[in-house]
């Protein structure tokens, strides 16, 4: 029996999952769930219905993204991602980051500031941009777990404004963007699937 994988091509959380699968060499089937309309079958292996959910084959269940990361790497890594695996920079990211993140791009949802949330995410970035001027990514020469937990939530900061992004001085941050959504193994994490329905045939990440 292979793993399967419910994610959602677009959430960045699922997308950093699915790389590090792909890097690892971890064959799983790939179910892409509607957050409308999700299956049973992903509420049955994880209640709170939340995307990466990782059912394994002797039925164990992870569904955090960077512990499937971390699980996956740990059965193989061949470009030595553990080795950039920083928890202080990612859970920087994953905490004040994604906070300002979410009230700069849903200003609807949370009724805030656009650009008090702007300016304080913009601080973060301008610490990356220092570590970029001493490496050509985060934690070295070459991309580790650091940079693809955390290069999804930029990518989605970047896209709110794109013009205004393009224009400010962080142009490191900018070309490490651009080298990660570049990559061939970013381009097979963003296979586009039809929503997964009962009977569909197994497609393999």
């Amino acid at each position: 029996m292979t793993a399967i994988l419910y994610s959602f091509r677009r959430c960045p959380y699922a997308m950093r999952a699915r790389m590090a699968l792909i890097a690892s060499g971890q064959k799983v089937v790939l179910r892409e769930v509607a957050l409308r309309d999700k299956p049973a079958e992903l509420i049955a292996a994880s209640p709170k219905g939340t995307v990466p959910v990782l059912v394994l084959p002797n039925g164990g269940v992870i569904d955090e993204s960077l512990d499937i990361m971390r699980w996956a790497l740990s059965r193989h890594d061949p470009e030595g991602w553990l080795d950039g695996d920083d928890a202080a920079l990612i859970a920087r990211n994953d905490g004040a980051f994604k906070h300002h993140l979410d009230r700069y791009k849903y200003v609807s949802r949370y009724g805030s500031d656009p650009l008090e949330h702007r300016c304080a995410a913009m601080k973060i970035l301008a610490g990356l941009e220092a570590r970029l001027e001493r490496s050509n990514y985060l934690t070295g020469e070459q991309r580790r777990l650091a940079d693809i937990a955390i290069f999804p939530f930029v990518r989605q900061f970047a896209a709110v404004e794109p013009q205004w992004f393009a224009a400010q001085p962080i142009p490191l941050v900018r070309n490490w963007l651009d080298r990660l959504t570049g990559s061939p193994l970013f381009a097979r994490a963003m296979l586009r699937m039809e929503p997964w329905r009962e009977g569909d045939a197994a497609v393999l990440l």
